[in-house]
């Protein structure tokens, strides 16, 4: 929201004077890159409220890529956010939407609401960007923040918007404060800052794990961090009279990297927690429920539904010590499989009592900084990251060979699958590689010199989009040029993914476009050619639905001169102010010389098919091929009251087959920005140029014989109404999905290939095929699309199968297997973007029943409950046969697929 302070005083050197907006931009932009260029641990970002900043933004422009998405109205279609001459400057800083009301931080800085989405809900800012716009335009208050680095195998800086938030108590008089540390801060610092607090010596202090009010270890002062200790949002402190109890959420986990330091003590561990496991037996293990710490319901979920699948139960309650890969560079040395076995054992042997997930979180956060924090993130780039992490701690191959892989030069396909499988088990071979992973069959084809490369790669999970995020339906509407027809509009289907070139093709199809004739692709805004589409690679996403797109149909061929005319109306009401109305007309003239009679001419050949039957006809009722009439009281308008008119007065007599009437056209020639006009007579000499723009000046004359409406209300380009809701018979089907995914589809601009045959790289067709399938199938339901135009979730209800998923059909190798699947798990999202919330369906292990795991809470349901539009991913087992399971026990282990 744009605050109005356009002369808002501003002290700048000295000066009350604001700067202007593009000297502002400069200042800021030449920061931003500078902070980027300094990028060190314990630098100082702000947080500033994106409803100022995106006000900002509007009055300056675009700052060095930072780009405000809370006001899309200020967004170009091609150039992010850009400076607006009507913007007014924004008054003082405000951040009194982001700040937390009732902060009671000793010692501590203001505090912000929590689930805030950065671009969406705030930004920010480098100290000296900082400091520059709180003295041009003050205001607050201050919400400094520490730049801090994460992850093992490589650091990644993030800024810690979320510190970590301890409540203290003091067990003398039961008084609650609450305490704010960097989670980087080290217990010395934790004890530092609590005995300068309650004044008490740090030698007479204590601190102590109180997870769940359970007393556990004591911390001792150490330089370990409070992330490494596993402590998390809003724990405990608890004071006494002769110590301090810091008692502080813990679970009490064992150290995982010291099982590895000590080597065979890995085994002992399993085998004690095996017999914790045996004696749950008979409590039917596996109904443990997952603590949330602070929106991880992402996790939990995933969590939930890989516990759950039955040969990774089968295998991490077993002795795993000696598949554990320390040594592998794409791992994490193994720490990562150890906690999630770890975590899986304490499920499996917990009955019903929740187990709280802290020190898995911890190895998460260590070796995926992504996932590190309190916000919420998706189950599904989890998922991705475990199976991967989980495989590469788990690799049997030590040392993997390097492997140059061959073109297929016309092989057959079994040869190159055969092939590509066995150099791909030559450096991967694991338990998820066993289970998880399948094969599918790419083909890429050169749109130039029909290349074709076939390759087969391994995959883990499918990730398939809805249909409706594969096509969209766009509608069009195409005038005729040379006045052989009226306007029509078309309304046709593209890929959603496609360029201009995709819409110019399907509406030549539509409209039956001749061999000699082209379409020319233009968006029409405030009744003026906003942009021409004249990029075939544009892309598609450019367009938005509320757009209004027009296509001219023109002569292909040698073409000079474009001339657009844009119509006006005398509005006498308003003092003679003329407006803008109706859709502007395109064509192209050839002459070498143009004269006003030029011009006339062309504007009777495309206005003829208007014409009326005689002048005495009513008025058109404004509903023929989708357009309607309107008031002419147009919102847009150009004021020319410096252009007088200049008639051109036409004879009966038809000129190159244009009717032209008793018209007495007003014409004048205008600029780029149409600010500008001098009147056309017929004898006047234009300039030459590429681009000619006219106005054309209606008169009751032209209304008479001429039907306007056919000008006017351009309809959308996809127009969303109001439909009734999709009932269950109706719903998209997991195999419309798969069909989807398996379609034939152009490459994206960003997504080129380099065809060796071409030396080039070129926008290929690719086509994916199922070659094989593995035991557990996961089918990601692509429910959120992410564009720089658009953001959106589908709540689109797909119809899955619980029982025979039969993918035989959709399998091309000829191995003679039958692919039938069973449904086990589901990872189910609610909400909308950036936040909502995750949960788990899980079928019960010899059991039969499923069951819903929402965080701590456990509780059965039927099977059909479990079917929603909140199902987004899916996990199925392969129904194998006895003959099946005993010609696969035979091979294992041996490269074979």
């Amino acid at each position: 929201m744009t605050i109005a302070d356009s002369v808002f005083p501003m002290d700048n050197g000295g000066s009350c004077v604001p700067l202007p907006p593009e000297e502002e931009n400069r200042i800021v932009s030449e920061l931003i890159k500078e902070s980027e260029l300094n990028l060190r641990e314990g630098n100082l970002y702000y947080v500033i409220s994106n409803r100022w900043f995106s006000s900002w933004q509007g009055y300056v422009g675009d700052c060095g890529g930072m780009l405000s998405t809370g006001e899309q109205s200020s967004i170009d279609q091609n150039a992010g956010v850009v400076h607006s001459e009507n913007a007014d400057r924004p008054g003082p800083i405000d951040n009194s939407d982001i700040v937390s009301n009732g902060n009671n931080y000793e010692g501590n800085d203001l505090d912000i609401h929590r689930m805030l989405v950065e671009g969406t809900d705030y930004v920010l800012v480098p100290q000296k960007v900082w400091e520059r716009l709180s003295e041009w335009y003050k205001g607050g208050p201050a919400l400094p923040r520490r730049l801090i680095s994460q992850g093992a195998a490589q650091k990644q800086y993030s800024v810690e918007v979320y510190p970590l938030i301890l409540k203290l108590t003091d067990a003398r008089d039961n008084s609650v404060s609450t305490v704010k540390l960097s989670k980087k801060a080290n217990i010395r610092e934790l004890y530092e800052l609590v005995c300068k607090i309650k004044g008490v010596e740090q030698k007479k202090a204590c601190i102590w794990d109180y997870f769940n009010l359970n007393k556990h270890t004591m911390l001792a002062v150490s330089d370990q961090t409070l992330e490494e200790a596993n402590l998390v949002m809003d724990q405990d402190v608890i004071i006494s009279s002769s110590q301090i109890l810091l008692e502080v959420s813990l679970d009490g986990d064992h150290s995982l990297g010291n099982e590895l330091a000590l080597g065979s003590s890995v085994s002992s561990s399993l085998t004690t927690v095996d017999d914790k496991y045996d004696n749950y037996r008979g409590e039917r293990g596996g109904l443990a429920g997952l603590q949330n710490l602070g929106n991880t319901c992402f996790m939990n979920s995933s969590i939930q539904c890989l516990v759950h699948t039955p040969p990774l139960v089968e295998y991490f309650l077993q002795d795993y010590s000696e598949d554990i890969n320390m040594d592998n560079p794409l791992g994490m040395r193994g720490e990562l499989a150890l906690a999630f076995g770890d975590l899986l054992r304490k499920l499996w042997s917990a009955g019903r009592t929740a187990v709280a997930p802290r020190a898995f979180k911890g190895k998460l956060a260590r070796f995926a900084p992504q996932f590190s924090g309190y916000n919420q993130h998706d189950s599904q780039e989890l998922l991705a990251f475990l199976l991967d992490g989980l495989h590469e701690d788990l690799n049997r191959v030590k040392q993997k060979p390097y492997i140059e892989m061959k073109d297929s030069d016309g092989r057959p396909d079994e040869e190159i699958a055969y092939e590509c499988w066995k150099n791909h088990m030559a450096r991967n071979d694991s338990l998820i590689v066993d289970v998880c992973q399948g094969q599918y069959k790419s083909t890429l084809v050169c749109p130039v010199c029909g290349k074709i490369s076939i390759t087969f790669d391994p995959f883990m999970y499918l990730s398939l989009p809805l249909p409706s995020t594969v096509t969209r339906s766009m509608t069009v509407t195409v005038f005729y040029s040379d006045g052989s027809g009226l306007p029509m509009p078309y309304t046709v289907t593209v890929l959603k993914h496609g360029c201009c070139r995709d819409l110019s093709n399907a509406l030549a199809a539509a409209c039956c476009l001749k061999s000699d004739e082209m379409l020319l692709l233009a968006e029409v805004y405030e009744h003026k050619i906003y942009r021409y589409l004249e990029t075939p690679l544009e892309p598609l996403a450019s367009i938005k639905d509320d757009e209004h797109i027009v296509a001219y149909r023109l002569k292909s061929g040698a073409r000079k001169t474009k001339l657009e005319i844009m119509h006006r109306w005398l509005d006498n009401v308003k003092g003679g102010e003329r407006k803008l109305f109706g859709t502007p007309l395109v064509t192209y003239l050839v002459e070498d010389t143009l004269y006003g009679a030029n011009i006339e001419t062309s504007v009777h050949k495309m206005l003829l098919p208007l014409r009326r039957a005689s002048a005495s006809t009513k008025s058109h009722d404004g509903k023929e091929n989708g357009f309607v009439s309107v008031d002419t009281d147009e919102k847009s308008h150009i004021s020319n009251t410096q252009c007088e008119p200049s008639n051109l007065t036409t004879t009966s007599t038809e000129q190159d087959g244009t009717a032209c009437g008793d018209s007495s056209f007003q014409l004048f020639v205008t600029n780029s920005s149409g600010l500008g006009c001098e009147p056309i007579e017929k004898d006047s000499l234009l300039k030459q140029s590429q681009h000619i723009r006219v106005f054309l000046d209606w008169t009751d004359k032209e209304h008479d014989l001429y039907d306007a409406n056919y000008l006017r209300d351009l309809p959308e380009v996809h127009k969303t109404g109001f439909t009734v809701k999709k009932t269950r018979q109706e719903a998209i089907s997991l195999f419309s999905c798969l069909e989807a995914f398996l379609t034939e589809e152009p490459l994206g601009p960003d997504d080129m290939w380099y065809c060796p045959r071409c030396k080039e790289h070129r926008q290929a067709t690719k086509k994916l095929d199922l070659w094989k399938l593995p035991e557990i199938l996961v089918f990601h339901l692509k429910r959120f699309s992410y564009s720089r135009y658009l953001k959106n979730k589908l709540d689109t209800f797909v119809n899955f199968p619980i029982h025979n998923l039969d993918l035989t059909k959709y399998v091309i190798s000829k191995d003679g297997q039958s692919y039938m699947y069973e449904l086990y798990a589901i990872s189910n999202h609610y909400g909308g973007l950036g936040g909502g919330h995750y949960t788990a369906y899980a079928k019960l292990i010899d059991d039969n029943k499923w069951y819903h795991f929402d965080d701590s809470h456990v509780s059965p349901v039927t099977e059909a409950e479990i079917k929603s539009s909140a199902a987004y991913v899916l996990f199925y087992q392969r129904v194998r046969s006895k003959p099946q399971m005993e010609g696969e026990a035979s091979v294992a282990h041996t490269g074979s697929f």
